[in-house]
């Protein structure tokens, strides 16, 4: 029986937070093999675990089964990072492919190259059947030195084999992932852990309904940050212009909470969470009538990322036959009902 490692957790996904007209579709769309299915389900057969899923999913709606201990591996390398994709030699620690760095994968690697060296090892990716995920995990990284030229450097060597000198110099990295692996097995203690652990690794699914605010990556690079606080990483922040109509529509549809008004009066506020705010999701700025709000990338230290932002402070718009919210600057200000029946009458006469 084929089982996959990538699983789905449904709580962890936007439509579940928070139900939309326009459902995400980002993994489903992106997937290079096409295996994941309209309702999120996974066939095996055609999965190759290339964890470009992972990637594009804004909050973690798919993890690899894995994650814990790749993360766990990162922050236990003391002098050097070492991946390796599985077309390559077997020097460090093994991901599924380049395909499973997001955005803040790529910034925590990129952080703790100012203490530790980063290197990667890939086969060739031209060969390989998950180019695509590769690909587009080179694309963030691309982005990422645009907006950040002076980054620490990673190393991305092509190495297929593995010669005497090379297994000698990694040895002591060989050993490291060889002792997180066991003490990782060792930590599930009692009888009723270890049998939920089998029975996870035989069925993956079982984890789907675990939940989490933020997603793993950006929880990894939030503990950088903070031993790195004067560093400042380019972070795409939140902008609204004076087109802003205050209706707050942004702030009752953010699936991930990044976005809160609050009413006081007629006057209403919108406060901005960057930490909790994820790539990909868009759909503040896709619901804006107005076009007010867009995403502008900011050198943020760890300080502004986890802060609070004032973002907006203004009076809602309403209509001026029946009082009702508008969400747009039309001149006379009409709601859509009102506005609808002054074009028909126009039109009637």
């Amino acid at each position: 029986m084929l089982i996959s490692q990538m699983v789905y957790r449904h709580n962890n996904c936007l439509n579940t937070k928070r139900p939309y007209a326009k459902s995400c579709r980002l993994c489903i769309d992106n997937c290079p093999h096409q295996a994941i299915s309209p309702f999120h389900e996974i066939e095996p057969k055609l999965c190759t675990e290339c964890g470009l899923c992972m990637a594009i999913c804004p909050s973690d709606g798919f993890v690899d089964n894995y994650t814990g201990e790749f993360h766990y591996y990162l922050e236990s390398a003391e002098e050097e990072i070492v991946l390796n994709c599985p077309q390559a030699a077997p020097l460090g620690y093994e991901i599924p492919c380049l395909g499973i760095l997001d955005r803040d994968l790529w910034l925590y690697l990129l952080l703790e190259g100012k203490e530790r060296k980063v290197t990667f090892f890939t086969g060739k990716c031209g060969e390989c059947p998950d180019k695509k995920a590769c690909a587009h995990s080179v694309k963030i990284f691309n982005k990422i030195h645009e907006e950040w030229p002076e980054h620490p450097p990673v190393s991305i060597k092509v190495v297929t084999e593995a010669n005497e000198e090379l297994a000698e110099t990694y040895e002591k990295t060989a050993l490291l992932v060889k002792k997180i692996t066991k003490s990782k097995d060792e930590e599930k203690k009692t009888w009723r852990e270890k049998g939920w652990k089998k029975l996870e690794k035989a069925l993956p699914g079982l984890t789907s309904d675990e939940a989490y605010d933020i997603p793993l990556s950006r929880q990894l690079l939030l503990k950088s940050m903070d031993r790195k606080h004067q560093e400042k990483l380019p972070i795409p922040a939140l902008l609204i212009n004076k087109d802003c109509t205050s209706c707050g529509v942004c702030a009752s549809i953010c699936p991930q909470k990044a976005l809160t008004k609050r009413e006081k009066g007629e006057e209403l506020t919108l406060i901005f969470e960057p930490y909790k705010c994820v790539p990909n999701c868009d759909r503040c700025v896709n619901v804006c009538s107005p076009k007010a709000m867009s995403f502008e990338t900011k050198n943020l230290p760890h300080r502004h990322f986890t802060g609070k932002i004032l973002l907006h402070k203004g009076s809602p718009k309403h209509c001026v036959r029946c009082d009702k919210l508008v969400f747009d600057n039309s001149e006379p200000p009409l709601c859509i009902a009102c506005a609808s029946s002054s074009s028909d009458s126009l039109f009637s006469s």
